[in-house]
């Protein structure tokens, strides 16, 4: 069976939809001011290696997790639970602009806004 990683189509995929995705948050003014500080491409990179990881493209995942990566931004930038949502959409909107089935999509958003993953972004 194939894993998720494979039905969106790979490394070259998920590298484009990462950099799609991020050029969409950083546009959006419900989120962009979380990343005035960030070294982009830096966090391109770590975007790629997590989801990656977490659609099943590898087994290993040397990055921080979501708790942790996010702490700051909870503590420091008063990070809650619409800007998460803001960031889950952004991510559906940018797999439907490269035509990504309905299907997957739905697999896709499960994982990004399970209430596991969104308690850990939000530290709770």
């Amino acid at each position: 069976m194939a894993t998720l990683f494979e039905k969106l189509g790979g490394k070259d995929a998920l590298e484009l939809a990462v950099d799609q995705f991020y050029d969409r948050v950083l546009s959006d003014d419900r989120i962009e001011h979380f990343f005035t500080n960030t070294d982009m491409q830096k966090q391109r990179q770590h975007q790629k290696a997590f989801l990656t990881y977490a659609f099943g493209g590898t087994t290993q995942y040397d990055g921080k997790m979501m708790r942790e990566a996010h702490q700051h931004l909870v503590a420091e930038m008063g990070l809650k639970s619409e800007h998460f949502d803001a960031v889950v959409e952004n991510l559906v909107a940018t797999l439907k602009a490269l035509g990504v089935s309905d299907e997957i999509i739905a697999e896709v958003g499960a994982i990004a806004a399970s209430a596991s993953n969104k308690a850990d972004v939000l530290n709770q």
